[in-house]
């Protein structure tokens, strides 16, 4: 009996020994595949990333001497391998080398007051070590009112800077050179006239349109979908985002013409998933219509560019990024047939969520805000903003916005995630989160389509309906205590609220600008203001014309914001909003 037993476990032991063999041979394979795909990735993909932007250094290490590679490659859980970065559908990064060539732009969202005050804290941003200018706007400038405008003056600077005129433009970035520097402007409905004002701030400065930098924000189907800044119709607000897409591809080639936002979405009270959808389709909505103007998808589409939130959900937002990544590449293949890889790369600036930020114990916001940052970078973000902590007070102060900073420059020198590429790529939650958030949104996706559009979508409440739904059911969870936020539902101090030194806005200097405004209207030349606002009438209701032109020349002959999108609201009207709920 012990014999045979024994007999058994021989027999039993070469089926184990025949099962290593087995899996020592697929393990085997699966390495000379990779090694034969790392080959040839390295051969037509890598070497040329670099010969165009080298590392930052020969090779990277770790504290304790380990060398840390530039990625790893792995196999999928249903066999095959990952896209490798810089190569479609660009999962793991759109750059070969993401970061270890070049960090991330370190963007803070600024603009208050007077163009003199908002000049004053550029400055002192590029002094302390940031890398692009990212421009806020006072309510009236972005509703299309001048400062002097009855209606505007209780808003004027509040939000953001106001600017009236080109000379407000001249002002801001007095002594900035815009050769060295690349600006981002958060405006919509009236984002040509601010495009128009920065065009002709950066001749005067010697800089070729060809060769100004940055990206306007231009995305005018969210402001009708969540954040309300809008003025003119769905229709003529559309032609004007087109019109602003096709400048940019002739006069300002490195200029991005549009940032399409899930980010005011998600802060509405969006899902990830909703929020990555309905951006998505506003994507495809902006380059549909542009391909219906005659624009090649492989010429503009290069430079559509795409905004987003974090939260603090920390890995669905990073497999949110991958994910919206592997969707975009496909839709401008497939849908758009696109043939040039740079168009098909979904490139994003992320921006720390404001909602998430709290009043209540607002020092622990500067936690919240490293977090999110950091899932940004590890989601691959290619410019990031960090929230200042008082935010949920009154705009940032110098130190609030410093510490913000601070945070980012912290993330990207002393952390050492920026040392290799998609660091979290292969791990089972991330890349299962990523492949279901893919799936949602390709679901989303065929639900707007089915609907006419993502313009229709919102035309007929869909969008604000799901967004509604989706706040109610967060704040729901919130009120039960099911989600814990500290300082607010959970481990609140007992002696109330922390006390914070917030900003104070210069009502004077304020007061100032409106009269400096007077004065400017009084000291133009009329007549030349007339005309040139009477040929913009008349370009305006043929409806043909690109109005980028025409509104360069309106400036150039000082007329203002208001009285440029007055002339607009005279023919179209100011719109007042869909009604459905």
């Amino acid at each position: 009996m012990a014999v045979r037993k024994e007999k058994g476990l021989k027999k039993e032991g070469a089926k184990i020994t025949r099962g290593k063999i087995r899996a020592k041979s697929r393990s085997s394979d699966k390495k000379e595949i990779i090694q034969k795909k790392l080959k040839e990735w390295e051969e037509n993909v890598l070497k040329k990333s670099l010969e165009r932007m080298p590392e930052r250094q020969e090779k990277f290490f770790t504290t304790s001497g380990i060398e840390i590679p530039r990625f790893l490659p792995y196999y999928e859980p249903e066999g095959g391998i990952l896209s490798f970065p810089g190569e479609f559908p660009f999962t793991r990064g759109f750059q070969p080398t993401m970061y270890r060539a070049r960090y991330w732009t370190m963007r803070q969202y600024s603009g208050f007051g007077t163009p003199e005050e908002t000049n004053e804290r550029f400055k002192f941003l590029l002094k302390e070590g940031q890398t692009g200018l990212s421009m806020a706007f006072d309510l009236p400038t972005q509703m299309g009112y001048d400062s002097s405008d009855e209606v505007a003056y209780p808003e004027v600077g509040k939000v953001g800077v106001a600017i009236d005129t080109v000379e407000d433009m001249r002002i801001v970035f007095r002594d900035i050179p815009l050769s060295k520097v690349s600006v981002s402007f958060t405006i919509n409905a009236t984002a040509p006239i601010i495009l128009g004002m920065f065009y002709l701030v950066g001749q005067e400065q010697g800089v070729p349109p060809s060769q100004l930098r940055g990206t306007v924000q231009n995305d005018i189907l969210k402001e009708f979908a969540a954040r309300g800044t809008y003025i003119y119709p769905p229709d003529f607000s559309m032609k004007l985002v087109i019109d602003v897409i096709e400048f940019c591809a002739k006069e300002m080639k490195e200029f991005n013409p549009i940032s399409v936002s899930g980010y005011h979405i998600r802060e509405a009270g969006a899902t990830a998933v909703q929020e990555c959808a309905f951006a998505i389709c506003s994507g495809i909505e902006y380059v549909s219509r542009a391909i219906e103007r005659g624009l090649s998808p492989d010429d503009f589409g290069k430079r559509i560019t795409f905004f987003f939130s974090v939260h603090n959900n920390f890995f669905e937002e990073i497999a949110k990024f991958r994910a919206a990544r592997r969707v975009w590449s496909k839709i401008m293949r497939d849908r758009f047939g696109a043939k040039n890889p740079e168009a098909m790369k979904l490139k994003f600036h992320a921006q720390t969520s404001g909602v998430t930020l709290v009043a209540q114990e607002p020092m622990n916001n500067i936690v919240r805000v490293a977090y999110q940052a950091m899932a940004a970078a590890l989601g691959g973000a290619q410019s990031i903003h960090t929230n200042s902590y008082d935010e949920a007070l009154a705009l940032p102060t110098d130190e609030s916005v410093k510490i913000a900073l601070r945070t980012q420059q912290i993330l990207a020198y002393e952390t050492f995630i920026a040392d290799t590429v998609d660091p979290l790529g292969g791990s089972y939650y991330v890349e299962y989160l990523t492949d279901e958030i893919e799936k949602r949104v390709w679901e989303y996706i065929k639900k707007i389509d089915e609907l006419g559009g993502m313009k229709k979508a919102v035309e007929i409440g869909f969008i604000q309906r799901e967004i509604a739904r989706s706040a109610w059911e967060y704040q729901k969870l919130v009120e039960e205590r099911k989600i814990l936020i500290v300082g607010v539902n959970s481990f609140r101090e007992s002696n109330g609220a922390q006390k914070v030194k917030i900003f104070r806005l210069n009502e004077e200097a304020v007061k100032r600008k409106i009269e400096q405004l007077m004065k400017f209207k009084k000291e133009r030349d009329e007549g030349a203001v007339i005309s040139s606002l009477k040929r913009l009438e008349d370009y305006a209701r043929d409806g043909k014309t690109n109005l980028m032109y025409p509104i360069i020349e309106c400036l150039k002959a000082n007329c203002t914001l208001g009285e440029i999108s007055r002339v607009f609201e005279k023919i179209y009207g100011r719109f007042k909003g869909f009604n459905f709920f």
